[in-house]
């Protein structure tokens, strides 16, 4: 049986050392340090529909998030203090796990904050499956670059898998095998 101390590990990653170290020595930490990943919760619904908004034309909406929550998924989001920053969805069944949703709030993106999100679901995922998949947007190149470099292969191409201002938009694919570490 897991132990009080690995069932808080999964709700909260967090490292006190570091807001030490950054309230004693402010020079000593980076901002990127400060950032948490915790488990998402209602009270994060506000800010997280609020950066889906605002970077998608076609956004979910509370009720696909609540579901989310409802149906125990993962749901994590990265925050600084009290800003969420962004979030990552995934679900996981029969040895597979599926990224449902990863953003960064647009003024935060490029900072290393959905790669941060995505590395953390990816080790969560290690623990029950033997692959993950994803879809995305072709015109999100950011995202594309991001699954690339984690070693994310394109498997295919689902034809107007999403809505788009001018019609539909294809999604494209992607699977990453996962190696359990030793």
């Amino acid at each position: 049986m897991r132990g009080i101390l690995d069932r808080v590990k999964d709700f909260l990653i967090y490292d006190a050392d570091v807001e030490f170290y950054a309230k004693v020595f402010p020079d000593s930490v980076g901002r990127k340090e400060l950032m948490r990943l915790r488990k998402m919760n209602r009270s994060d619904l506000l800010q997280v529909v609020a950066i889906e908004k605002s970077s998608y034309h076609f956004p979910w909406s509370e009720d696909i998030f609540r579901d989310c929550l409802n149906t125990r998924y993962d749901c994590w989001v990265c925050e600084l203090g009290d800003d969420v920053l962004g979030y990552g969805i995934m679900s996981m069944a029969v040895g597979e796990a599926h990224i449902l949703n990863l953003c960064v709030s647009p003024k935060e993106q490029k900072q290393g904050i959905g790669r941060k999100i995505l590395e953390h679901l990816i080790a969560i995922a290690k623990k029950e499956a033997e692959q993950m998949f994803l879809e995305v947007r072709p015109s999100n190149t950011g995202a594309i670059a991001l699954y690339d470099s984690i070693g994310f292969n394109e498997i295919g191409v689902r034809k107007g898998y999403y809505e788009a201002v001018n019609g539909r938009e294809d999604g494209l694919m992607f699977a990453l095998v996962l190696f359990k570490d030793e």
